[in-house]
């Protein structure tokens, strides 16, 4: 008897660990059959936490989530924008159902140099209709669609914004990094709305960290009054030095996004990166469920918010009009 429960044990533990090795294998099977997303961005994979979980909650409230029935394949340009073809076309290798091209246009136009089979989702702040991406904004045509944060077309409003809180401000310094894709447009919105202001803009390249400084010199050179920060995902991370520099040099500035007002940046006027990485969210799974992009019409923010820092103002020894503050979305004290 006893010999006899040894064997039948034995025989257990036999077939256990047999089950053990057959179900790694069986779960990559599952794996493999899942649906793919191609994530090709053109920032730093470091500090994405915020984006990455909008995104993902896009999908999961369209029924996607990752790692059970649906794949992400991550690829970041890290800040390096050459690299984005390379890593477009390793995507397109990879065979994904869909390419979420995000941050810049530039991951979208790599993407769609690479294929024009694969659908395409972006998200990104510039006008895809007037850098050709897209044919219109209803039909988008072809195999790209997405979502746009435009703030290209709300420079104008943040000179005004500038001018009300500095109203003595006549020469405006513009950064701006020549090697995003919204660079040329941006810049000569900027020049026309400067113009209808009566203000001179001098518009200043950023594309590497030690351009930051270099900026900043050259603009107290020409004797800036006041700063707009143009929006681009490489500026954005260097905003902690460009706030601190607009600190230092009693410059009042204003910011395309929230977290530079966050870090003590003086204000910012635009939508909202989130929501458009939510939205991006949505679109994917939309065209994961057999949606084509041609059909989906380029999203566009209903609302543009803007975020006052007190502290920041105190600092610049400027007092923010009552009324400015009354109409902001959110001000920090």
């Amino acid at each position: 008897m006893r010999l006899g429960t040894d064997i039948r044990r034995r025989e257990f533990i036999t077939l256990l660990g047999s089950a053990a090795a057959i179900w790694p294998l069986a779960a990559r099977g599952q794996q493999a059959t899942l649906p793919v997303i191609g994530y090709l961005s053109s920032r730093r994979s470091a500090g994405a936490d915020d984006v990455l979980n909008a995104f993902r909650n896009g999908l999961r409230e369209s029924g996607f989530i990752e790692g059970q029935n649906v794949a992400i394949e991550y690829r970041w340009a890290e800040d390096q924008y050459d690299r984005l073809p390379a890593l477009a076309a390793d995507l397109i290798r990879r065979r994904v159902n869909v390419i979420f091209a995000n941050t810049s246009l530039l991951p979208a136009q790599a993407a769609k140099a690479a294929t024009t089979t694969i659908p395409i989702v972006f998200s990104a702040g510039t006008d895809p209709v007037r850098l050709g991406l897209v044919e219109s904004f209803n039909r988008p045509g072809g195999n790209v669609t997405g979502v746009t944060m435009f703030s290209g077309v709300v420079l104008s409003k943040r000179l005004g914004l500038l001018r009300e809180v500095a109203p003595n401000s006549k020469i405006i310094a513009m950064l701006f990094n020549p090697t995003s894709a919204n660079a040329r447009i941006d810049t000569q919105d900027v020049e026309t709305a400067a113009r209808d202001l009566g203000l001179t803009i001098h518009a200043l390249p950023v594309a590497k960290a030690g351009d930051v400084d270099a900026a900043f010199a050259n603009l107290l050179a020409r004797h800036a009054d006041a700063l707009l920060v143009g929006s681009d995902p490489f500026i954005d991370t260097q905003r902690h030095r460009i706030v601190a520099l607009a600190a230092q040099h009693k410059l009042p500035a204003i910011y395309a996004w929230g977290f530079f007002v966050e870090v003590v940046g003086l204000m910012s006027y635009g939508s909202r990166i989130v929501d458009a990485y939510h939205q991006g969210g949505i679109y994917t799974a939309r065209v994961l469920r057999g949606e084509k992009p041609a059909d989906l019409p380029i999203l566009q923010p209903t609302r543009f918010y803007l975020n006052l820092n007190l502290k920041a103002a105190k600092t610049l020894g400027l007092t923010i009009p009552l009324a400015l503050q009354a109409s902001a979305d959110e001000v920090i004290e």
